[in-house]
This record gives C-alpha cells, sequence and structure tokens, in this order.
C-alpha cells in the first residue's frame, strides 16, 4: 500500500506500510504462535487454521480525526508535534464511504461555525469528529466538543448534512476536560435512530455511540462465523448447551453462537451496550438469550453452575489474576479467547493450567500495523 501522508512524514500511524502484506502476516502469525505456546498445557495435536487477512486498505469503519486548523479551514487528521493540525482525510485505510464524507463533514465544520479546540492555548470547542460507517453504507457522526456552546448552531444546520450525507444516527458528545481522550461521558443523540444497525452475514447488530465494535468489519464477521464454526464442532448438538460471553459488548459472539438448544448469557460492563445487544436479539427473533450489566471477574465468581463454553473477548490488558483463577476455577469445559494483544494473551494463558489449546487462527484486523487478533479455542485439560 502506498501512502502520500507516510512518504511526506506527516503521518507515521502505520508503521508497517511498505513491507509487503505476506510479510506482516508472517510476522504476525510469529506473534500469535509465540503467545499460544505460553499455554502450560502444550498440546501437540494444536489446529492453527491459516491466517485471515481481509482487504489491506479500504478497511477501517471508523475514523477518528482530531479537528485542528480554523472554522473557516478546518483539518481533520491528528495534531503534530507543536498541535498544529495534520489534514489526513484521504487516508488509505479508511473505507471508501469515509473518506467521501470527509469535505461535507469539514464544510458543515465551516457552515455550523464549529471552531476547533486549540490544545496549547485551550480555546476552542469542536475536539474530535468521530465518524463510523455501515455495511449498509450509513453513517454514525458524533462531535466531541468541549461545552454546549455550539449545539443549537449545530442543529439548526444539521438537517441540510443530513441531506448531503446518509447519517443514520448523529451526536454531540461532551469533553470538558482538557485531556488527552478522545470521547466524554455525556452524549446528546440529535437524530431519531441512536443505534448504527451493522449487517455481518445474517446477523444484525446495533451500535450506539459510545460502544466499542471492531473497526474490520470484514474481520469481524469472520470472527464470529469461526468461533460459530468451532462451537458447532465441539457441542453436543444432541443436548442443550450453555454459553457465557464474558466482555460481550453489544453481543457479537454471544448472538454468533446462539441457536437452537443453546442458551446464551453476555456480561459487559457497559449498560449501553447491553442496551444494544438485547434490542438486537429481540430484532433477530432470538430467545434463549440474556444480556446483564456487570463485572466478567464478579459474576464469573457467583456463576454457580459451571457453563459448557465461556467466551472472553478482553481489552488490550487482557483477563488478569483473578477472572483466569475464576476460570480455572469454574469447571467450564470449553472456553474461547478473542485476544487483540499477544503479550496478554501469552500471561493469561500461563494463568489457565487448567486448559489446553486445540485451535487457534491468527485475524489480521490491522492491516499496515503491528497489531493483531488471536482467537484461541481451549479445552479443559
Amino acid at each position: 500500500m502506498e501512502c502520500g501522508y507516510h512518504e511526506r512524514d506527516e503521518c507515521r500511524s502505520c508503521t508497517a506500510i511498505g513491507v509487503p502484506i505476506a510479510r506482516q502476516r508472517a510476522t504476525k502469525q510469529e506473534l500469535a504462535e509465540a503467545a499460544v505456546a505460553r499455554a502450560p498445557q502444550g498440546s501437540s495435536d494444536l489446529e492453527w487454521l491459516p491466517a485471515f487477512g481481509g482487504p489491506e486498505a479500504d478497511y477501517r469503519n471508523k475514523a477518528k480525526m482530531v479537528v485542528g486548523g480554523t472554522a473557516a479551514a478546518p483539518t481533520l487528521g491528528i495534531l503534530d508535534a507543536e498541535r498544529r493540525g495534520v489534514d489526513l482525510r484521504g487516508c488509505g485505510i479508511l473505507a471508501p464511504g469515509l473518506r467521501a464524507a470527509m469535505p461535507a463533514l469539514a464544510g458543515f465544520i465551516t457552515e455550523a461555525g464549529l471552531t476547533p479546540y486549540d490544545v496549547p492555548t485551550r480555546r476552542g470547542e469542536l475536539k474530535h469528529l468521530l465518524v463510523t460507517e455501515s455495511p449498509d453504507h450509513e453513517l454514525m457522526v458524533r462531535f466531541v466538543l468541549r461545552s454546549t456552546e455550539a449545539l443549537p448552531r449545530i442543529r439548526k444546520h444539521l438537517d441540510g448534512l443530513l441531506a448531503t450525507l446518509p447519517i443514520r444516527v448523529a451526536t454531540v458528545n461532551l469533553l470538558p476536560a482538557h485531556a488527552a481522550l478522545l470521547e466524554g461521558e455525556e452524549e446528546h443523540v440529535l437524530t431519531e435512530a441512536a443505534m448504527l444497525p451493522m449487517r455481518l452475514d445474517g446477523l444484525t447488530l446495533l451500535l450506539p455511540p459510545r460502544s466499542f465494535f471492531q473497526t474490520n468489519t470484514a474481520v469481524a464477521a469472520a470472527l464470529y462465523r469461526q468461533a460459530a464454526d468451532w462451537a458447532a464442532r465441539e457441542l453436543d448438538p444432541g443436548r442443550p448447551a450453555r454459553i457465557v460471553d464474558l466482555y460481550c459488548g453489544v453481543g457479537g459472539f454471544g448472538l454468533a453462537l446462539a441457536g437452537s438448544g443453546r442458551s446464551v448469557l453476555g456480561i459487559e460492563s457497559s449498560t449501553e451496550a447491553i442496551s444494544a445487544a438485547e434490542a438486537a436479539a429481540r430484532m433477530a427473533g432470538m430467545r434463549d438469550t440474556a444480556f446483564l450489566p456487570g463485572d466478567a471477574t464478579e459474576w464469573l465468581a457467583t456463576a454457580g453452575a459451571a457453563p459448557d463454553l465461556i467466551v472472553v473477548n478482553p481489552p488490550r490488558r487482557g483477563l488478569g489474576e483473578r477472572l483466569t483463577t475464576a476460570l480455572e476455577a469454574s469447571g467450564t469445559e470449553w472456553l474461547l479467547y478473542s485476544s487483540c494483544n499477544p503479550d496478554s494473551l501469552g500471561a493469561d494463558l500461563e494463568r489457565l493450567p487448567g486448559y489446553r489449546p486445540v485451535a487457534a487462527r491468527l485475524f489480521d484486523m490491522f492491516p499496515q500495523t503491528g497489531h493483531l487478533e488471536t482467537m484461541v479455542l481451549l479445552a479443559r485439560a
């Protein structure tokens, strides 16, 4: 992949640009295999499936743009070392629909008189522009502001923007603190719809503004398909099965694993994500599913009877000692671990001596970078 921003030294976010994609994936495969090899219960019959890649460009479904410059001439991208705006609206890893929306969004900033926040002087209002595109090419647009000062102007001019772009959800997020954060706690929804439908294969998930979703739609769909394939292979179709999805988010893994004879329970700390998962299950007519707000470790410690399969998809820090200890004591036969960090994955597997890896696969979620996703199926040793 070629990138003018990288060549001009304007952006160095994609650290692997210039490395052939096959070599990128070979390096990631080595990292994934080294992480899984740290499991104390090694398995001579461990099955490594071929890495899943997807496109090496045009793949990001979410743009996280720092707004710089002026209201008359805004930049959408990042800040340089002097905290000046660097415009990256033509970024090659963004989905084409996101790139196509950037000129209209920049024009809206000018029309609504949204002054970009200036970090050195701590003046201005508009900090970030967060835009997500669904597989059906609808958009969620979020304006991250320092205060509500500009909110009336955004409301006043919003109809024109909605007539120009396929926006399903538009919001204002408030981030009053002068801090290196992407968003704040308070969200104002400006459209009738408050969640963006994300259709993956035959499953439609619902994405609220402040909830996590994988940034590579094609690879996310492949993750869920692989989880469903492994579950179908290992769970006895002749008897009921209980599945628990810890860190369930908006319900991706849990809903992908739901089916006849299976009950699914999702646990997630975000109440917005739980509401979205419940709504998606109702929309799909799924009965034996439930989603509860709560802490994964605390729930598992008091869960009672062991589920047949537990899915964990933790943040980069991994599961940690308390949760791995609870998993060890759970008696659960199968564990499905999806990880975005090989270091924390390896550390967690070392703390799970009661499980042995039986299948694993690399998913290249972030081409042109060093980041990777690894999914491992573990059986009770």
